[in-house]
């Protein structure tokens, strides 16, 4: 805090509760759990790409994020939703990994080629090991598009209306 003639400034003072992100870290996990319910579903062969409901889980999430970052006016959106995305990403690697045989019906794929004669410990580590990272680029990059989407209607929103 800084003083000006005797008096306490409020520059550079967050909101209680608030994470340098412009939102507490619940909300922050919060968010990310919305997305959680298509990895569950998808994985368990619920839903099916192509519908309705599934359009509905994968763009919803987002969309919501977005709507947050723009009414709370979080300061950094880009890096808010990079951050929510990211931890998406964690939630998203678990999902498949807790639900893997469930997905793939006892036949999990394998590796091919040079690497066909590894023993089957290696190929389930190397091919899960993948699937994680995947996930986790995966979910920071759904966090950054969606985090460019609310910088850019930020910015629209925030900026001072032209009089004619």
């Amino acid at each position: 805090m800084s003083r000006t003639c005797g008096v306490r400034s409020v520059t550079g003072m967050t909101a209680p509760n608030r994470s340098a992100l412009g939102l507490p870290w619940i909300a922050l996990i919060g968010l990310a759990l919305l997305a959680v319910p298509r990895v569950v579903l998808h994985d368990l062969d619920i839903t099916r790409e192509g519908t309705f409901v599934n359009s509905l889980l994968v763009f919803g999430p987002p969309l919501v994020w977005i709507a947050v970052a723009v009414l709370v006016r979080v300061p950094k959106p880009f890096l808010t939703l990079v951050v929510v995305g990211a931890v998406y990403g964690v939630f998203l690697a678990l999902g498949h990994q807790l639900l893997w045989n469930a997905s793939w019906d006892g036949n999990p794929p394998t590796l091919g080629g040079n690497l066909a004669d590894l023993p089957p410990a290696a190929h389930a580590v190397v091919i899960r090991g993948f699937s994680v990272v995947s996930s986790l680029v995966t979910g920071t990059i759904v966090g950054a598009v969606s985090g460019l989407v609310a910088w850019g209607v930020s910015r629209l929103v925030r900026s001072p209306s032209r009089a004619s």
